[in-house]
């Protein structure tokens, strides 16, 4: 799985950081999304397809074995 974010559309809402905090954080100044790991682990891929799903700007993109 490769993720990527687009920080254009990013609104800062924070759940992709408070389910996978090891794939995503915020930056300090405006909560818009950093991403930690471009190619998470296998174990985390369930969670970081909820974090893609659950996100309201639609910032993240998954693919590969997405």
């Amino acid at each position: 799985m490769k993720v990527r974010v687009d920080e254009d559309k990013c609104c800062g809402a924070g759940t992709c950081v408070m389910l996978a905090p090891e794939v995503f954080d915020q930056r300090e100044e405006d909560g818009i999304v950093i991403l930690l790991d471009a190619e998470p682990a296998e174990q985390l891929h369930t969670t970081v397809r909820e974090a893609a799903s659950m996100c309201p700007a639609l910032a993240i993109e998954l693919s590969g074995n997405a």
